[in-house]
C-alpha cells in the first residue's frame, strides 16, 4: 500500500482528498502547513507528497526546494494558478508533476498513479543485476538505489522526474532525442505535459552535472532538434 502525504491549508479539501484515496486503498496523512508536513516525515515513511503551492509560512515553492534537498520522494504540486510561469517555477524547485486547481480528483488520481508506477518500475526494472551501475564521464549512476555519484563520490539526490530523465539519457548516448521523445521515454505516451517541463528538466540535471552551465558539454542542446548526451556510458 503506498503511503500519501497530502500537504493543503483548506481543511475541506484535505478531507475530500484524504477521503478519495483511501477509498481507492491508499494509506493517507495530512499536514496544513510546513511544521506539520515535516513532523509527517519523521514519524512516517512517505512514497509520494501532493503539496499545495498557497500555504501560510513557508509556501510550497520553498518546501518543495527543500524537501528535494533532503529527500528524493516524489512531489506532485497544486495550485489555483495555471499560469506556464508558475508551472515552470515548480518544476525548477524539483516538483515531479504539476496540476492547477479546480482539478477533478480522478485526474489526479491517474497523474499519482503515473509518478508512482514510474518510480515502482524503476525500482523494479533497475534491480535487474544485468545492468546495476552506469558509468559516464567519472559519474556513477546506481540503478538499484536509484542514487547518484559525482567523481568524487558525493552523493548528489535527484527527483523522480531527474531519475528518469537522465536513465534516458544514458541509455540513448550521442543520440540526438527531440522533446517529444524525452518526454514519451521518461514519462510514457499517456503522459499530458509541455514541452517546456523536459526543458525544466534538463536545466536541473545539468546544474547537478556540468561544470559550466552555460556552456553545457554534457547534455548538447542541438539547434531544431532536441538535446544529445555526449558522454560515453558503460555499464557493470
Amino acid at each position: 500500500m503506498s503511503n500519501l502525504l497530502i500537504v493543503d491549508d483548506d481543511l475541506e479539501v484535505l478531507e475530500l482528498l484524504k477521503k478519495f484515496f483511501l477509498q481507492h486503498g491508499y494509506a493517507v496523512q495530512t499536514a496544513a502547513n510546513g511544521e506539520q508536513l515535516w513532523a509527517a516525515l519523521e514519524q512516517h515513511p512517505v512514497d509520494l507528497i501532493i503539496l499545495d503551492l498557497m500555504l501560510p509560512g513557508e509556501n510550497g515553492l520553498l518546501l518543495c526546494q527543500r524537501l528535494r534537498q533532503r529527500y528524493a520522494t516524489p512531489v506532485i504540486m497544486l495550485t489555483a494558478m495555471g499560469e506556464l510561469s508558475d508551472r515552470v517555477v515548480g518544476l525548477e524547485m524539483g516538483a515531479d508533476d504539476y496540476l492547477s486547481k479546480p482539478f477533478d480528483a480522478r485526474e489526479l488520481l491517474a497523474r499519482v498513479r503515473a509518478v508512482l508506477r514510474r518510480a515502482g518500475e524503476g525500482a523494479t526494472a533497475l534491480g535487474d543485476h544485468s545492468r546495476p551501475l552506469i558509468r559516464f564521464a567519472g559519474w556513477q549512476l546506481d540503478l538499484t538505489r536509484r542514487e547518484l555519484r559525482s567523481p568524487d563520490q558525493v552523493m548528489i539526490p535527484l527527483s523522480t522526474g531527474e531519475f528518469d530523465l537522465l536513465l534516458v539519457f544514458v541509455e540513448h548516448p550521442q543520440h540526438v532525442l527531440t522533446r517529444e521523445q524525452l518526454l514519451n521515454l521518461a514519462r510514457g505516451h499517456s503522459h499530458d505535459a509541455f514541452d517546456r517541463s523536459i526543458d525544466v528538466q534538463v536545466s536541473r540535471l545539468r546544474r547537478k552535472l556540468e561544470f559550466d552551465t552555460k556552456r553545457p558539454a554534457m547534455i548538447r542542446t542541438v539547434r531544431n532538434g532536441g538535446y544529445q548526451f555526449t558522454a560515453s556510458v558503460t555499464r557493470s
